[in-house]
């Protein structure tokens, strides 16, 4: 069975619910719509007693670019509620996915850039396609970070190197978000969902009440996580109605369209 709608795509391969990013020409990047739809789509796979795990994905050549550079120039005059309604958005999908009963394994191929990486932070376990990347971005366009990037990422791979990634807008490439914790291996990219895959029909296979359970018990500073992120919302909002930001994405977009056009 298929679910579709225009930009999230929900199937379910037995009893693995594959959850698919579905924005390719704008690159997966996050509007308050497709966040959304990701949310109503993780609702019905948290009702669904049959799913036993989920794979998240994303089609076109990137995995996802954070929020959409031209929604935030659109939004100019309205930036402070466009600001709090798609992080707020985005910060309840990490939620989402932390709160799901099973496991959720992310299969990253292409960039990962701003908030998309909350997808990475919300998942139990992370693939990524050699060619994967991740960079935050923040310091070059002027937002304050968001997705977790400034709250959760150096939980995972230390502060001092989370500090030099958003500091200098360091790319971290695949092998070093294996070496730092961020992600769990590294499988080439035409293989990287059958192995995702693979790694829920394993699950499916073992006792689904320990599988929960356990989930539970590595998630206990969920309401740590909320605040944490709810803080990292409005260092976000603060920085994003300053003309430093407005004007970083502004030049943002235009560099774009001329890199187009050349």
């Amino acid at each position: 069975m298929t679910e579709a709608n225009e930009l999230v795509l929900l199937d379910f391969v037995g009893t693995t619910a594959v959850v698919t990013l579905n924005r390719p020409t704008r690159h997966n990047s996050l509007v308050p719509a497709l966040l959304r739809d990701m949310l109503a789509m993780l609702a019905e796979v948290a009702a669904d007693e049959a799913v036993r795990a989920v794979v998240l994905r994303a089609n076109g050549r990137s995995f996802s670019t954070g929020g959409d550079a031209l929604g935030f120039v659109q939004h100019a005059d309205n930036m402070e509620p466009y600001a709090r309604e798609i992080v707020g958005l985005l910060n309840q999908v990490i939620l989402a996915l932390i709160d799901l009963p099973v496991p959720v394994i992310t299969a990253v191929h292409g960039i990962v850039t701003g908030g998309s990486l909350g997808f990475l932070l919300g998942s139990d376990i992370v693939l990524v396609a050699p060619e994967a990347s991740f960079a935050p971005f923040y310091s070059e366009v002027g937002p304050s970070p968001d997705g977790g990037w400034a709250v959760l990422l150096p939980l995972l791979i230390g502060p001092r190197r989370a500090a030099e990634v958003l500091y200098l807008n360091e790319a971290i490439g695949a092998e070093t978000a294996v070496a730092w914790g961020l992600a769990n291996r590294v499988v080439p990219a035409d293989q990287i969902q059958a192995e995702a895959l693979a790694i829920a029909e394993a699950i499916a296979a073992k006792k689904r009440g320990s599988i929960r359970h356990t989930k539970q018990l590595l998630h206990l500073d969920r309401a740590d996580i909320a605040a944490r992120l709810a803080t990292e919302l409005d260092h976000f909002v603060q920085q994003m109605v300053t003309p430093e930001a407005i004007d970083g994405f502004r030049d943002f977009v235009d560099q774009r369209r001329k890199a187009v056009v050349a």
